[in-house]
């Protein structure tokens, strides 16, 4: 199982530095593909942040939305819940990791989210994020 961050999730649905290696990697993954509703609301609430800088359109925003929730609706991502367990295994890191890493709880979430859903790779291109992976045990994609 393919815990995808957010990073690479909001990278599918607007173009951008990173968007064609997203493409790639998602298309070539051998593995589910697993997202949570907090990616899901992280990847709508991005789109609305580029909106706001006038960097895509309320119609693109739309278009992009609802892209992602048909991807959702007809499987190419299975969307978990966010559980409580995950809330702990965050916290817990929050102690172990982010001395020595520096990331943010909501990264930090992801991470931990990974772990409990029983993903074996994480993809995201957040740096900071990854060494947080790394540091647990998670296999990351390949960044260029």
């Amino acid at each position: 199982m393919i815990y995808l961050d957010t990073s690479v999730l909001f990278s599918l649905y607007f173009r951008d530095s990173n968007s064609s290696l997203a493409r790639s990697q998602v298309a070539n993954a051998t593995a589910p593909l697993v997202i949570t509703p907090m990616c899901e609301v992280e990847a709508i609430n991005a789109f609305g942040q580029r909106v706001f800088r006038r960097e895509m359109t309320a119609a693109n925003m739309a278009i992009a939305v609802r892209d992602l929730q048909t991807d959702i609706r007809s499987g190419v991502f299975d969307l978990r819940p966010l559980t409580e367990p995950a809330f702990a295994r965050a916290k817990a890191l929050a102690q172990t990791v982010t001395p020595s890493v520096g990331v943010r709880a909501i990264d930090l979430l992801h991470v931990a989210a990974a772990l409990e859903l029983g993903a074996s790779r994480l993809y995201s291109f957040d740096v900071r994020q990854r060494q947080a992976a790394k540091a647990v045990g998670l296999k990351m994609n390949a960044l260029p």
